[in-house]
């Protein structure tokens, strides 16, 4: 089952998609997150939507605003791909392979839960920035709270997934991570989610013997293609992200896990550390970039000039006085 978040008549609404596009509002929904936490997760979202052939259709997908599908509670966003951490390695670093540590556990970081836009909507330049790249990845979505998951209890706890794009400012970023934190404004200006959310049962055909799901993934900017990749060359999957994720701590309905960049041209970054210029160049005001995720959809964004960054003055050397 596919469910939509749109803008309608200057109203919020939360619908089920059918395949030719059509919408099934559900009454009285507004938030599909709030929904979620309402109906404890996947087995009450399907109970709800199959509800919606009941009451009238709404518009077409084609005749409204679709929004991010979710207003995430946070995110968490991993590096699941090793072929993605070999060619940015290169690329902002030279070094090549990849750390040994990366093997260690699904390593995630937490991005901006109030910076996130839809699956149309234009993105501006992060400010200060003239290093712009797009991530490709997929988010699974959680329905219900929880701690201290095993793998295989964390199954339960996903309600769907989505495509997910992890804008990236890289010239602020490797001038951040230079510090030993971060990144923050390197990532803090636009998550881009959508176009649906596509409920976890729906995706089960494309699941491996491994456990993972092999959707395709594609990536183009200004209509040209870039990137392509199986989601299945991740190197753990969903479920052990989310089991990690609730380590010594709590999961809760509507946080978003972020799968990481994909390979083999996820993100420009990878492509410039493996021919060693920048080619395809930077992301510039005007361009726009294509990111589609089998049996989940697409999501096109044009980048659009952003504000001039607000200036601060640098560090002052203070006195090491004591009180």
């Amino acid at each position: 089952m596919r469910f939509a978040a749109y803008a309608y008549r200057h109203r919020q609404h939360v619908a089920v998609v059918e395949e030719d596009g059509t919408l099934f509002p559900l009454p009285g929904v507004t938030s599909l997150i709030d929904l979620i936490r309402e109906t404890g997760g996947l087995r009450g979202l399907l109970a709800a939507g199959a509800a919606a052939p009941d009451v009238p259709a709404g518009p077409h997908v084609s005749q409204v605003r679709l929004l991010a599908p979710v207003q995430p509670s946070s995110i968490r966003d991993f590096v699941t791909f090793e072929e993605h951490v070999e060619g940015v390695r290169r690329s902002v670093s030279g070094a090549a392979g990849v750390p040994d540590q990366w093997y260690d556990a699904p390593t995630f970081y937490f991005s901006n839960p109030h910076a996130v836009f839809g699956p149309y909507d234009d993105v501006p330049m992060p400010p200060g920035s003239s290093v712009l790249d797009y991530e490709l990845e997929v988010a699974a979505v959680i329905g219900r709270d929880g701690h201290d998951l095993t793998p295989e209890r964390a199954r339960d706890h996903i309600v769907g997934y989505t495509v997910f794009n992890d804008w990236s400012a890289r010239d602020l970023q490797s001038a951040e991570m230079k510090v030993g934190l971060g990144p923050c404004k390197g990532k803090d200006t636009a998550t881009t989610l959508g176009p649906y959310l596509v409920t976890a049962d729906e995706l089960e055909p494309y699941r491996d013997p491994d456990g993972f799901l092999r959707l395709a993934l594609t990536a183009e900017v200004n209509g040209r293609r870039v990137g392509s990749d199986l989601l299945s060359n991740m190197s753990w999957t969903f479920e052990e992200m989310t089991a990690y994720a609730s380590r010594g701590t709590r999961i809760v309905a509507g946080d978003v896990l972020g799968s990481g960049t994909c390979g083999n041209g996820g993100c420009l970054a990878e492509l410039w550390g493996r021919s060693g210029e920048q080619v395809p160049p930077p992301l510039r005001p005007g361009d726009t970039v294509t990111l589609t995720v089998e049996g989940i959809g697409s999501l096109t964004t044009r980048i659009v000039p952003g504000p001039a960054p607000v200036g601060l003055p640098r560090a002052r050397s203070r006195s090491r006085e004591r009180p």
